[in-house]
């Protein structure tokens, strides 16, 4: 496939294009990026979400200047550089091998009573957040493990601004949870 004709499936947002060029074509280069602008491990995931999002903004505005007078990967190289060097102290650092999220096994959780107080604990931290677009999305995605086109849909977003709504839920959520657990905290000091 032609490098013209990659950028057009990349703006028609052609999933099988778009997982092959960005997580097999790509890996190498980007793999290189990430080792030469970071001074911390980097998410690949992350990294590729930020740079597909940052290249269809705007109705996918700069994918569309690409015009072919060098190859596909130096004109990505040098998009990908200048993006993240300017971002590089905002990009989420992950220095563990472990997933960032893993659901719990059936042994993990004991027993109906705790999965219970774990239940109401969610839903009084999801009613601390204020956005209740990202608390939906968190549900959609997370809890009920639904299909991001679908839940983007639904929402009326891309996928990539769903991934970032969801990145901004989590840390919210983080948050409030924290706080609530050091007011429990301090209430018990006292």
């Amino acid at each position: 496939m032609e490098a013209k004709e990659i950028v057009e499936r990349l703006i028609a947002r052609d999933g099988e294009v778009t997982q092959k060029f960005f997580f097999e074509d790509c890996r190498p280069l980007f793999k290189s990026i990430i080792n030469n602008v970071f001074s911390y491990e980097v998410d690949y995931d992350e990294f590729v979400s930020e740079l597909y999002i940052y290249l269809l903004e705007d109705d996918a505005r700069r994918l569309r200047q690409y015009e072919g007078r060098s190859s596909l990967f130096q004109w990505l190289k040098i998009v990908a550089i200048r993006f993240f060097i300017a971002k590089r102290g905002r990009m989420i650092e992950n220095r563990s091998s472990e997933p960032q999220y893993r659901k719990p096994t059936a042994d993990e959780i004991c027993d109906e009573e705790s999965r219970n107080d774990a239940a109401m604990d969610l839903e009084r931290a999801f009613s601390l957040m204020p956005n209740k677009r990202s608390v939906y999305a968190l549900r959609r995605l997370v809890l009920q493990d639904a299909d991001p086109a679908d839940v983007a849909k639904e929402l009326g977003v891309t996928v990539g601004n769903l991934y970032n709504i969801k990145k901004r839920a989590i840390t919210e959520l983080t948050d409030i949870v924290l706080k609530e657990a050091k007011k429990v905290d301090d209430d018990e000091e006292e």
